[in-house]
């Protein structure tokens, strides 16, 4: 089973916790998108749901779908978000934003009771940090805010490659909200939560893609098939 599959299949048990009626935050990235195809099907079924997209692209694909659509302004509390991950660590702490959509995935998901991360096990990691952390700042005084990012991680001993997305024809990525994305290749964030409560020190950091005592229920999928991850409760 490739890595396609794994996420076809995480996504397949993510369906368990969606029921008629509910209201449902639709996740962002390649993992999401199968999600997001199969309650297109579950719909085009009579599946009745109500569901808010994470970014344009999402948007568009449930669009397409007839996906039902609202928005956080017209519905601003939510029963279910499902979302993938970058990676992921055993007490559901996550880095999150590798498709760039991590301001919106962080809104939805703490606007809902309950957030389901799909993921293949490849992203599953003892310590977070080896995939680089998404950081969205705002296009004024980029590079000032380059370098508090900087001198901030650096306080809380993480020291790494920082430096601004860009797109594959060189240009600067800019989020469905108009900002930039800054990466950060930390190799280990130790700290996760002193580093995140550091970074949101910078004035123009809007936010940054440490998802932290927010999901509730991994389902990874692996060669040897589902296992998933519960914080006590959920």
């Amino acid at each position: 089973m490739d890595s396609d599959e794994m996420k076809s299949k995480a996504a397949q048990k993510a369906m368990d916790y969606v029921q008629n009626g509910m209201k449902l935050g639709l996740g962002t990235g390649s993992t999401a998108a199968k999600f997001v195809d199969l309650v297109g099907n579950a719909v085009a079924g009579g599946l009745d749901v109500l569901c808010v997209p994470t970014s344009v692209a999402t948007r568009d694909q449930a669009a397409a779908l007839s996906i039902p659509l609202t928005t956080l302004e017209q519905t601003p509390h939510l029963d279910v978000t499902v979302d993938g991950a970058d990676e992921l660590d055993e007490h559901l702490r996550l880095v999150k934003g590798g498709g760039g959509a991590l301001l919106r995935e962080k809104i939805v998901a703490t606007s809902s009771d309950k957030m389901v991360v799909i993921a293949d096990d490849s992203k599953l990691v003892t310590v977070l940090g080896q995939f680089p952390l998404p950081i969205e700042v705002v296009q004024f005084g980029l590079k000032s805010s380059l370098m508090a990012i900087e001198g901030m991680a650096t306080r809380v001993g993480c020291v790494g490659e920082i430096k601004q997305r860009m797109q594959g024809d060189g240009t600067p990525y800019i989020t469905d909200n108009g900002n930039f994305i800054i990466d950060a290749l930390f190799g280990q964030i130790k700290k996760p939560e002193a580093l995140s409560e550091a970074l949101m020190q910078v004035p123009g950091v809007v936010e940054n893609g440490l998802f932290l005592g927010i999901a509730d229920v991994a389902i990874i999928a692996g060669q040897d098939g589902i296992t998933t991850l519960e914080i006590d409760g959920a």
